[in-house]
């Protein structure tokens, strides 16, 4: 006689991550921890959106999540609590515009941003002519740059604070240049209403030094001399000079202690950015009070839709009393 197997429902696999410290050994603070994942059915460019998104959160953050069709977000939350995850970042495509919810966990709020672009970290390396992207600069948490979020409303204040509390918050006195290689730029235009969202890394030249010296103190090759008279071709050869890279007084930072190999405490360095995505155009169209529910605190579309109904009534208003004069 066959036998009959109870098959149990199987919950979210439990991602496989490394142990990372929840509090921070300086600040005293509780690490913000966080899972990216997508609800529904997306395309395949979304899905290496998400994974991208997941690299940008490292080290904090679930790499390796597994989900399944058939998880619900208390599957998620089940899984959240004893790993200590405090955000959801949630990917989905309701209509045909892609969405992007930002919540704090267990009890919100939740952002739900409208994606209008987005390019993938394959799109940008190809866009460029030399792509950089170490391996390295993703073991430590990126910087969080906010621009225009200040001359805002209540709902632009949420939005500050939800990104900000997303990443680990830093100390200017007691953080280490040598753990700051990534940045998030998030960038608010007034009259467009969009926020521009940029991933960069930082590294650092030295002023002063030909591009062909800076290679090879960092990379310790050995040069090519056979076609050269003397080993001061090898740095006064025009075109490998300083001068043709020129630097910005602006992005240059005087060293306190040694960075690396080139740039030593002694010496002005610049500041380089090189952007290596993903890059998204967002526009926050709704905040809810609770966990991807709850009461509506900010609505893009409602405001719109009061806002046009504003401008019909006082053009009714004023035609009235161009016919009361008329009359």
């Amino acid at each position: 006689m066959a036998r009959f197997r109870n098959k149990k429902k199987k919950l979210l696999e439990t991602p496989v991550v490394k142990k990372q410290p929840s509090v921070d050994h300086l600040t005293g603070e509780k690490i913000p921890k966080s899972f990216v994942f997508s609800r529904g059915k997306v395309p395949g460019s979304l899905k290496q959106l998400e994974l991208d998104l997941r690299k940008i959160m490292l080290p904090h953050t679930a790499l390796k999540l597994k989900e399944k069709r058939r998880n619900n977000l208390k599957d998620f939350l089940n899984v959240a609590g004893p790993m200590g995850v405090t955000h959801f970042l949630i990917l989905s495509k309701p209509k045909s515009v892609p969405h992007l919810r930002v919540a704090r966990t267990p009890q919100g709020p939740t952002l739900t941003f409208e994606i209008q672009e987005y390019a993938l970290v394959a799109d940008v390396a190809r866009a460029q002519t030399r792509p950089r992207c170490p391996q390295g600069i993703f073991n430590n948490s990126p910087l969080i740059v906010l621009s225009g979020f200040g001359s805002g409303g209540q709902h632009l204040k949420l939005t500050t604070i939800m990104f900000q509390n997303i990443f680990p918050a830093i100390d200017v006195n007691t953080v280490k240049l040598s753990s700051c290689h990534r940045i998030v730029l998030l960038n608010y235009n007034t009259e467009t209403k969009l926020i521009d969202f940029r991933h960069y890394s930082i590294r650092l030249q030295p002023i002063g030094v030909s591009r062909r010296i800076r290679k090879f103190v960092q990379n310790h090759h050995v040069p090519d001399l056979r076609n050269l008279k003397d080993v001061s071709d090898f740095v006064t050869k025009a075109g490998y000079g300083s001068e043709s890279e020129a630097d910005e007084e602006s992005a240059t930072v005087s060293l306190t202690t040694d960075l690396g190999k080139a740039n030593r405490g002694s010496m002005k360095s610049a500041v380089k950015l090189q952007e290596i995505g993903p890059r998204m155009t967002l526009r926050l169209v709704k905040i809810e009070e609770g966990l991807c529910s709850g009461g509506v605190i900010f609505s893009e579309y409602e405001k719109d839709k009061e806002e046009s109904q504003g401008c019909h009534g006082e053009d009714k208003h004023a035609t009235a009393e161009e016919a009361t004069e008329a009359n």
